[in-house]
């Protein structure tokens, strides 16, 4: 069954989902952005819902912008499906793909990324696990 054709195309929406993560990762505005490609903010908001497609030119001009390969758009989008599924048994791309769209999952990643001790990061990630093993609660 193909989606509707007022639907936002599945790799748009994947596309687009990339834009906003690689946006947000560098802590940058919808409205810089949308400076940077000459777009209103209106208009990036678009882009990354998948509401309107990306140009191949756009999409380039994307990429020197936010400092990534163009195939970065597209991670994650499988070889053999139009759609971004098809995540082999056990692949824990959706999981993490979910965390990095959310705004927790932005900011938490930019702070571990930052701590640099080993041991540190051990700990934050033995803390992490621990409040994930008990729901959270507080005890």
């Amino acid at each position: 069954m193909s989606p509707s054709p007022r639907e936002p195309n599945p790799v748009d929406r994947h596309v687009g989902s990339r834009v906003r993560l690689r946006r947000q990762m560098m802590e940058m505005s919808q409205e810089k952005l949308g400076e940077e490609l000459g777009v209103t903010f209106q208009q990036v908001q678009k882009y990354e819902r998948g509401a309107n497609r990306i140009g191949a030119g756009r999409l380039w001009h994307l990429a020197r912008v936010l400092e990534v390969p163009v195939a970065f758009f597209f991670d994650g989008v499988s070889e053999t499906s139009p759609q971004p599924t098809g995540f082999a048994e056990g692949d824990q791309t959706p999981i993490v793909n979910d965390f990095l769209q959310s705004s927790d999952g932005v900011a938490l990643a930019q702070a571990f990324s930052k701590i640099t001790d080993p041991k540190v990061r051990r700990r934050v990630l033995e803390l992490v696990r621990s409040l994930a093993d008990t729901g959270g609660e507080d005890n």
